[in-house]
């Protein structure tokens, strides 16, 4: 289903949703009743956000390690809360008491679990990236809309209300056209080590429900939690883990609702003999017409023997030689947007409009609701247009991370004089690459000596959502994978 046919439907379905047997509408006094499906990490702040939220219950918990889900169950204890817990996601599917999930996963599991949501009548928050690939997370935004449920991505920009001023201002021309989106994630990632041969899965742990998807390995890495991020058969690397929130930011500025013509990525996994395998250190390039997205990744401290607590500045240069300002202060991570125009630039991270002295133009103070927040207001309207990140711009945002690293898996490790040609005719693209090598030559890596990868320039048909031309036989490859059954992604939804 193309685009235009799938907006099509979603209105033909939306006059549909009161015909749908578990579709309905809650009174204000009506509890909700949510189930959070792992919460090792990111999950517990999803238990913490429901817990101030008036009329939601959380009923039930779910993970596939009994030394999480005992730790769960016994501080629900501790304030006589009672909760159900599973290990098994689809025995808690079963439970038609519950009303919504919130997915916190890894990311092979996030749309399969979604899917599944929808399938089984219950409304669902899935955490960024919101698919392992394009081809599932096109089929999330489309059991949404069969089965009439709120879907929302979790990402937590679109939840300010700030955020909704800033853009459209932006959007209103009031610092002439846009010229350039810049995203970010700086953010220290140390060395994953290195294992001899395969690793002990903690006992606690149902490993075949937590591979899912992916295929049945032995544990190829010294930890089996969080280091998934870093390996392709179960994680999206940085630009999939972080990049979702960002560069979702980047695409809403610019009012886009399709993809990219073109992408392109330099990069490569530096200063680390590791078992990881994906980028560390990474800048990709997004053909949007008239004005494209540049996103840069750091997962290096900001030179060798520092503790990567702060990640240094981000002072990007413009071609007419200025230099931006944002709203980082030196502590922890360093992530965030700044959308370049004619007559000034927009800092998202206060938000805050500068003109190209650095005097304050505007700033924006509107309060923060909350994903979860806005996600049980849409449970409880049963409207999406109350959904702040409906799926279909999830699937988008986070299709834009599958597109920078299809280009950067199928690429080639290449000279500094060849990456250089090919970016000659870019001046921006320059002056990221020559602040790429500075960042990596404070770490003692010499791209002379360890060559980055040189993705190739990738076509993309946004309608089918598929590559074409030039090494689209490779990259369409990398749309989707081998399902391990019966975890199955289905064409069919």
């Amino acid at each position: 289903m193309n685009r235009r046919s799938f907006l099509k439907s979603t209105v033909a379905a939306a006059g549909c949703i009161a015909l749908s047997p578990y579709a309905r509408v809650r009174g204000a006094n009506n509890d909700i009743r949510v189930a959070v499906v792992g919460f090792n990490s990111m999950g517990k702040s999803h238990i913490n956000a429901y817990r101030k939220i008036p009329g939601v219950r959380i009923v039930a918990l779910c993970d596939v390690d009994t030394r999480v889900l005992d730790w769960g169950k016994q501080d629900f204890a501790k304030r006589n809360e009672k909760v159900d817990t599973y290990v098994d996601y689809r025995k808690l599917l079963e439970d038609k008491d519950i009303d919504a999930v919130s997915i916190v996963t890894p990311n092979h599991w996030h749309s399969l679990m979604g899917i599944w949501a929808c399938q089984a009548g219950k409304d669902a928050t899935v955490e960024k990236p919101v698919s392992h690939n394009i081809f599932e997370g096109r089929q999330l935004a489309e059991a949404s809309r069969k089965y009439n449920r709120m879907v929302q991505g979790d990402f937590d920009q679109r939840s300010k209300e700030s955020m909704h001023e800033a853009i459209e201002w932006l959007q209103a021309g009031r610092l002439g056209k846009i010229r350039l989106a810049r995203g970010r994630c700086y953010k220290y990632r140390p060395s994953l080590g290195r294992v001899n041969g395969p690793g002990p899965v903690p006992k606690t742990v149902d490993y075949n429900l937590w591979t899912g998807p992916a295929p049945l390995l032995p544990l190829a890495r010294k930890k089996l939690h969080y280091d998934w991020h870093w390996v392709w058969a179960t994680g999206c690397g940085e630009l999939g883990n972080n990049g979702p929130h960002q560069l979702d930011v980047c695409r809403w500025a610019l009012g886009h609702d399709d993809l990219p013509a073109r992408v392109f990525s330099i990069g490569g996994r530096f200063g680390y003999d590791d078992d990881g395998e994906t980028a560390n250190t990474q800048f990709i390039y997004y053909d949007y017409k008239p004005a494209p997205i540049i996103y840069e990744v750091r997962g290096l401290p900001p030179k060798t023997g520092d503790s990567g607590r702060n990640m240094g500045p981000f002072e990007p240069v413009t071609q007419k030689g200025v230099k931006l300002k944002s709203s980082y202060k030196g502590t922890g991570p360093n992530t965030g947007v700044v959308i370049e125009c004619e007559q000034g630039y927009m800092d998202m991270g206060g938000p805050t409009a500068y003109d190209y002295t650095g005097k304050v133009i505007k700033q924006f103070t509107g309060e923060n609701i909350g994903p979860q927040a806005n996600f049980i207001k849409a449970v409880r309207s049963r409207k999406r247009s109350d959904l702040r990140n409906d799926i279909l711009d999830g699937h988008l945002s986070t299709a834009l991370c599958h597109m920078g690293n299809i280009s950067h898996r199928i690429g080639k490790r290449t000279s500094q004089a060849d990456i250089l040609d090919a970016l000659k005719a870019n001046k921006d693209m320059v002056e990221v690459y020559d602040r790429f090598k500075a960042h990596l030559g404070a770490n003692d890596v010499d791209l002379n000596k360890t060559l980055a990868t040189l993705g190739p320039v990738l076509t993309m048909n946004s309608e089918r959502e598929r590559f074409t031309g030039d090494f689209s036989a490779e990259a369409n490859m990398l749309l989707t994978r081998n399902y391990r059954r019966p975890f199955v992604v289905r064409k069919k939804i």
